[in-house]
């Protein structure tokens, strides 16, 4: 257990607006002189949406994060004029945080709502642990989410918009020409 000590308190601070401090490969590395086999190799194959494992942390999370994808697609149906199925249990704080997604600015923005609330819920499952498995899986999951949203570069976005659009415009104006 001194080993969780050092390993956890080593451990950078994870926020939804700031980048990652290490990568989960890192991350990893660190825990594996730190952790026993079955932990480690559980760390290795975890996932956002993982429910394989026992754990009880795995568990809830993955019943909090799965609640909170089949409501956001549940509302975009709904956007888009498709039916919905109506047996889905609701859970009104899920439901708050997708209307703030749904109404966001922009489709990043909208990324950055469900991040905090992914973040605050795994917060909330390890508030009342400081040197266990539980605080290493909740680190985990968080590492994860921030790799995912690091794929969304917002400059990269700009320019494959702006390629799309030309070239949408482009075919406008061909068939414009045509006729």
């Amino acid at each position: 257990m001194a080993a969780y000590y050092y390993l956890i308190s080593s451990l950078p601070t994870l926020k939804t607006d700031e980048p990652m401090p290490l990568s989960y490969d890192e991350f990893l590395l660190q825990c594996k002189s730190a952790v026993n086999e079955s932990t480690y190799k559980l760390l290795c194959s975890l996932d956002v949406s993982s429910d394989s494992s026992g754990i009880g942390f795995v568990k809830k999370w993955t019943a909090f994060n799965g609640s909170l994808m089949k409501e956001l697609n549940r509302r975009r149906k709904e956007k888009f004029g498709k039916k919905v199925e109506s047996d889905m249990e609701r859970n009104s704080e899920i439901e708050k945080v997708v209307n703030l997604a749904m109404n966001a600015r922009n489709p990043l923005e909208a990324e950055k709502i469900l991040l905090d609330a992914q973040f605050s819920y795994l917060d909330s499952l390890v508030s009342m642990h400081f040197f266990d498995d539980n605080v290493l899986f909740g680190y985990a999951v968080k590492l994860k989410l921030l790799e995912r949203q690091n794929v969304f570069e917002t400059e990269n976005g700009k320019q494959e918009f702006s390629r799309l659009y030309n070239s949408i415009h482009q075919q406008i104006m061909n068939i414009g020409l045509e006729n």
